[in-house]
């Protein structure tokens, strides 16, 4: 058989099969054809020298923003892709039924990566982020319409995974518990899990917790205080013990205010390690502190975090937690997706989202992704940025944080 692509003398990592060896693999007509631990050159029409990288299957970023110029927090998903190593996004909720035709049409089916998403319970999405106007999409009920949700689900069902709701006194304002209840009844009418942001109280974590099922998701599960998931003492709060024993999926969700390496110590140290890490990337965290996925694995890889639990946590458990099988794997038959990384070793400092730091002796860097098994190499690989940048922009309008990020003109 003669393949498209062959990866050749990589360590392959594939934490679902439990692999972990020096093998080639193959690629035909977007699928993974071979893994073997020596494929002729000849073979194949095209051939990566992997040697000293990790190839991994492709990652997952369950919760990112993504909806980049219909909503004012969204990036450019293809810019980040073989930087971060990432091969499917998961948008979190930044369009809502009334607004999910315009992310498909104009960014889902134009990307060159593969984008999915979580449904907004709020009928109008993340409408109002910024650093000088938040305006939280459930502090008015009158755009939590369940009918509305589980019919756009219904409708756009090959892309929507599940349905997302952002509950605290930033997204929800005065709203309380209700949004929650409300996504929680559209979830399942429409048989899909539920993503449940806490920010700050009210509600607290401990109302929340409670109502999620075996399958939903707690994003910003190691936040910090207020609704933290560990007392002042550093113990584990009972109701996540609960919650984890019960398959409530615990997921990173970095983004700009809801990562703690305190907190994360501590729940390390208590067996309670993530299920899943994301990145939350946003407009407003891209630059700092989040970056992306492959800098908050980095962050838990400094924390302890063995090296193969980390590319679990971007790979199988987050293929796992949105049904989707053929992804997160290397396995033969499996999607042509994949993840050629390096430990890179060196002195590097990140940050949280309270500002505290964290130096680690290596960190992880994308050679470059195959996506349907083309390759598409990262041209940054050897500019691995200042992770110490903690970008607050507080005074900055939304037009000039654009900007910064975008350009002035978009071509």
């Amino acid at each position: 058989m003669q393949f498209d692509l062959l990866l050749k003398g990589g360590r392959l990592i594939d934490p679902g099969s439990g692999l972990d060896a020096r093998r080639d693999l193959a690629i035909a007509s977007g699928r993974i054809a071979a893994i073997d631990s020596d494929i002729p050159f000849e073979r194949a029409a095209r051939v990566i020298d992997a040697t000293g990288s990790i190839v991994a299957p492709g990652l997952i970023d369950l919760h990112s923003h993504v909806y980049w110029g219909g909503t004012s927090l969204g990036v450019d998903a293809d810019r980040l892709a073989a930087k971060s190593g990432t091969t499917t996004f998961i948008d979190a909720g930044s369009a809502g039924a009334g607004n999910f035709l315009g992310f498909r049409r104009h960014v889902i089916e134009r990307s060159k990566v593969r984008i999915l998403a979580y449904l907004n319970i709020s009928f109008a999405g993340i409408f109002g982020f910024s650093q000088t106007v938040s305006v939280g999409e459930c502090s008015d009920l009158r755009l939590c319409e369940p009918r509305e949700t589980v019919a756009a689900a219904r409708e756009h069902a090959d892309v929507v995974v599940g349905v997302k709701v952002r509950s605290g006194r930033h997204a929800g304002g005065s709203s309380g518990i209700a949004p929650v209840d409300l996504a929680l009844e559209a979830a399942d009418q429409a048989g899909l899990p539920l993503m449940a942001h806490i920010d700050e109280p009210p509600p607290g974590r401990s109302e929340v917790l409670p109502r999620l099922r075996k399958g939903d998701i707690l994003t910003h599960c190691f936040r910090p205080f207020p609704n933290a998931p560990i007392f002042a003492s550093g113990a584990v709060r009972p109701d996540m013990r609960l919650a984890r024993e019960r398959g409530v999926i615990f997921d990173i969700g970095h983004g700009m205010g809801s990562f703690d390496f305190a907190v994360a110590k501590a729940m390390l140290s208590e067996g309670l390690a993530p299920d899943v890490i994301s990145s939350d990337v946003h407009l407003y965290c891209v630059d700092g502190p989040a970056f992306d996925i492959l800098v908050c694995m980095s962050k838990l890889l400094a924390l302890g975090m063995p090296l193969v639990e980390v590319l679990r946590a971007a790979t199988q458990r987050p293929a796992e937690a949105i049904a989707r099988p053929e992804l997160g794997t290397l396995k033969v038959g499996a999607v042509g997706d994949i993840a050629v990384l390096r430990l890179r070793p060196g002195s590097f400092t990140f940050v949280d989202a309270v500002g505290a730091s964290l130096i680690a002796e290596q960190r992880l860097v994308s050679d470059g992704i195959v996506i349907g098994g083309t390759w598409w190499p990262n041209e940054a690989a050897n500019d691995l940025g200042d992770t110490e940048r903690f970008e607050a922009h507080a005074h900055e309008t939304h037009v000039d944080v654009v900007a910064r990020h975008f350009g002035h003109r978009l071509d």
